[in-house]
């Protein structure tokens, strides 16, 4: 399914074309160039003098860690996320050997965009979420104590929304994009008066 974004000028495909969909096949399988692709795309994003903070814990369902991914997320986010290809967690590390990094959550997040518009590049969907334990993150896989798990990724393919059975969960992913008007979002002289 495919929710073309509607913007006011031509922006690039990926960028029109990416969404956070919740209905993923579970039949579906990710092979080992897609899952590389994604984190060249992640690794090669712009970062605070180079710092490069992003890692990600990865697995792929049928994989051993694939379902203890799963089981930090918040049970919403476990009841769709199950039949994703791939699961990531993105970490941002604080420290390196100059001391403390500055701009990690912006580093991950530059990074997180690369590897979810390489996902639409390549045909696939990915939903980024905040509902998971950064704590049990830490627990399950021994994250160091600079290293802060941020954001948890699904990755897959498109599947009918009737698979995710709730009908308040298929209307939403039915339900036409929505972004503010460009001119609440752009400023130019002063705060609130439009850039365009």
């Amino acid at each position: 399914m495919r929710k073309q974004a509607e913007t006011s000028v031509p922006v690039a495909p990926a960028i029109a074309e990416r969404w956070s969909p919740r209905a993923y096949d579970e039949t579906a399988e990710i092979t080992d160039a897609q899952l590389t692709a994604l984190l060249e795309a992640a690794r090669w994003a712009p970062s605070f003098g180079n710092t490069q903070p992003a890692r990600y814990l990865v697995g792929r369902r049928g994989d051993p860690v694939f379902p203890r991914l799963l089981a930090t997320l918040n049970s919403g986010n476990q009841a769709w996320a199950f039949r994703a290809s791939a699961l990531l967690i993105g970490v941002m590390v604080t420290t390196n050997e100059k001391g403390e990094v500055p701009y990690t959550d912006y580093g991950l997040g530059l990074a997180t965009e690369n590897l979810v518009l390489q996902a639409v590049e390549l045909g696939l969907i990915a939903h980024q979420m905040a509902g998971f334990s950064p704590d049990a993150v830490r627990e399950e896989f021994g994250l160091p104590s600079d290293a802060v798990a941020r954001v948890a990724i699904a990755v897959g393919s498109a599947a009918d929304p009737s698979v995710l059975e709730d009908p308040r969960r298929i209307e939403r992913e039915l339900a036409p994009r929505r972004r503010l008007p460009l001119e609440e979002f752009a400023f130019g002289d002063r705060w609130g008066s439009p850039a365009l």
